[in-house]
């Protein structure tokens, strides 16, 4: 489980983040809800290691974490999907893969079939550019590479933005074997209100930084998701 209490985020003099705490159950998809701009994207990089928390604590597996930097989160278990993508444009898929092996042991220093599996024209397009790829294709070699890190806990931005429907599809898919796995607690930032909540079992809804409420799927209903990513 991730366990996130009374963080605090500032960019220079102004803060972003006001006093958050929110868990993510391990084998469940909690997913960050709100209009753009509330601080959801702020918190992931937080817990990510990109930005440091100003205050507050993050917790993995009942170990509370030190996230200085992305390597430290990466090394601690925590894989990061920025919005963007963020591929190596010039890298093959291949390379872009490999770039996850940073945080393991050489023992380990393999792409697992899994990552095949879950995401096949990858193996398709293994020699080729990251930049050549459809924005569709980067985004599942952006998820596939942050699966190499062997994560506990998957943060997803945005992972439908700008992506055709059919891979829209695919990656739900991926999410879904990966929830039923049990290895791992998925936090997911989206505004696509269908792919939110047919994937989210638990929403946590955030305004102007702070955490507004933490509801279970049993309790939320698709109009109320919509009410709130326009918050």
């Amino acid at each position: 489980m991730l366990d996130v209490q009374n963080l605090d985020l500032h960019y220079g003099q102004s803060q972003i983040l006001f006093d958050v705490s929110f868990d993510a159950p391990r084998g469940e998809i909690t997913t960050l809800i709100g209009n753009n701009g509330v601080g959801k994207t702020s918190l992931l990089k937080a817990v990510a290691g990109r930005h440091p928390a100003s205050g507050g604590t993050v917790t993995l597996n009942g170990t509370a974490m030190t996230l200085t930097s992305p390597f430290k989160a990466a090394h601690a278990g925590i894989a990061y999907v920025p919005q963007g993508r963020e591929v190596f444009p010039m890298m093959s898929v291949a390379e872009n893969l490999e770039t996850g092996f940073a945080c393991l042991p050489k023992s380990d220093h393999h792409v697992p079939d899994m990552v095949f599996a879950l995401f096949p024209v990858l193996r398709e397009m293994i020699a080729r550019r990251g930049g050549d790829l459809s924005g569709g294709q980067q985004q599942q070699l952006a998820i596939a590479r942050a699966l190499i890190t062997k994560p506990s806990v998957l943060l997803l931005d945005e992972p439908t933005e700008g992506i055709q429907p059919n891979v829209i599809q695919q990656i739900g898919d991926a999410l879904r074997q990966l929830r039923s796995s049990g290895e791992m607690a998925i936090v997911l930032v989206e505004q696509n209100a269908d792919f939110a909540y047919a994937l989210g079992d638990n929403f946590v809804v955030v305004e102007g930084g702070r955490i507004k409420r933490r509801v279970e799927k049993a309790a939320y209903s698709k109009d109320m998701l919509v009410a709130d990513l326009a918050l």
